[in-house]
């Protein structure tokens, strides 16, 4: 068992499965994946929200249910839109030089550099979290790429 909430993974119903990048995880513990549009709005009580421009993921949030938005660009953005903008919630980002392996071709995409994969995500804010990444990785095909594309953050 673990120590920490599980991770929520909204992703959206549209999302191409073989394409995504989460696929293989689907049966892990600490993950819970729904399926965007929710029937009804889930309870966000002090989550950690990952998003771009917020403030960088730190241990402090350690604590904190993590949700991550599984989606393209485009769905993305409507998905963050349903979020009430009140709440105990949080957001937060990933440290901006985190440089992704997946080979993007989203022409919606603002910074192909800049995104990560979903998997790439999780993994970057476990690490940072102290949360256990063992497994995380195991079904992705760039696993190798990004690892050593980022290997000064994960040592």
């Amino acid at each position: 068992m673990f120590d920490f909430l599980p991770t929520l993974i909204l992703r959206h119903k549209r999302e191409n499965l073989k394409k995504c990048s989460l696929r293989g995880l689907e049966d892990r513990d600490d993950l819970v994946f729904l399926t965007y549009p929710l029937k009804e709005m889930l309870s966000l009580d002090r989550s950690c929200i990952l998003t771009l421009g917020a403030p960088v993921l730190s241990e402090a949030e350690k604590d904190r249910p993590l949700l991550l938005i599984d989606g393209t660009w485009r769905y993305a953005g409507v998905m963050m839109n349903t979020i009430p903008t009140h709440g105990t919630h949080i957001y937060r980002s990933l440290p901006p030089h985190l440089l992704t392996a997946y080979p993007r071709r989203q022409p919606d995409c603002p910074d192909p550099t800049r995104g990560l994969a979903s998997v790439e995500a999780l993994y970057a804010a476990y690490h940072l979290l102290g949360r256990p990444t063992e497994g995380l990785l195991d079904h992705y095909h760039w696993k190798e790429n990004f690892l050593s594309a980022n290997n000064y953050v994960f040592e």
